[in-house]
């Protein structure tokens, strides 16, 4: 277990990734394309490989099996070794990403006036960053109500290892700004904000019957905040 957060504390020190280092490790969309890996083969993007292999290295750990674990672990970072050195090849910093997703975060536009459609395939797992560019989570799942099938909130997936031991917060959808190329949501609150609003879990917003009282418990307490934030 110390091998692996050892590695992800080494990636994220180097800085090669779109969002915080607990969410999407990989190119960033916009200057690569979806996809898209070393020598122009199509396949998933390194991100969600190497996320991938991270996980299963976890659990391996945790389930005391080390030999296999640090196989695992090794194929992760001979994979991670490989896209560092491509951004590398490719003169992309930390710096230029940065200044990338402050670009994109100036553009955003709210989700319900975006002229544009918007996949789910696109929006699970995209970033959830604040206006300062602080890296709030990542998008979990969104929630219809249940007479009208509109989108009425969004969870946001926060902590954990990968998404291991995570913890699921649902949000308003309609707080939620979207980046230009879709690839980043933006959301007006902090850490702690998030830290103390009513929670969910990773396979359903509530208990069945139960949608009504859980949304009347999420949208009073985001009602609150969102508009305090709006007035600071």
């Amino acid at each position: 277990m110390s091998d692996v957060r050892a590695f992800t504390t080494a990636m994220s020190k180097q800085g090669y990734w779109s969002g915080g280092s607990d969410y999407s490790y990989g190119y960033p969309m916009a200057g690569y394309g979806f996809g898209m890996m070393t020598g122009g083969t199509t396949t998933a993007r390194p991100g969600y490989e190497i996320r991938t292999l991270i996980a299963s290295a976890n659990i391996l750990a945790e389930a005391g099996r080390q030999k296999v674990c640090e196989h695992v672990l090794d194929s992760a970072k001979e994979l991670y070794t490989t896209y560092a050195a491509d951004l590398r090849n490719r003169g992309v910093s930390w710096e230029d990403q940065s200044g990338w997703r402050r670009r994109e975060i100036a553009e955003a536009q709210p989700v319900t006036a975006s002229d544009r459609p918007l996949r789910s395939d696109q929006l699970l797992d995209a970033d959830i960053i604040s206006p300062v560019n602080e890296t709030l989570g990542s998008l979990h799942d969104l929630v219809t109500e249940p007479q009208t099938g509109k989108i009425d909130y969004a969870t946001i997936s926060r902590g954990g290892l990968f998404g291991i031991d995570a913890s699921y917060t649902p949000v308003p959808w309609s707080a939620f700004k979207v980046t230009p190329n879709g690839t980043l949501l933006v959301l007006d609150t902090t850490r702690a904000v998030l830290a103390a609003a009513p929670k969910g879990n990773d396979t359903q917003f509530t208990r069945p019957g139960q949608y009504a009282v859980q949304s009347a418990k999420v949208d009073a307490y985001w009602t609150t905040h969102l508009t305090l934030a709006a007035a600071q």
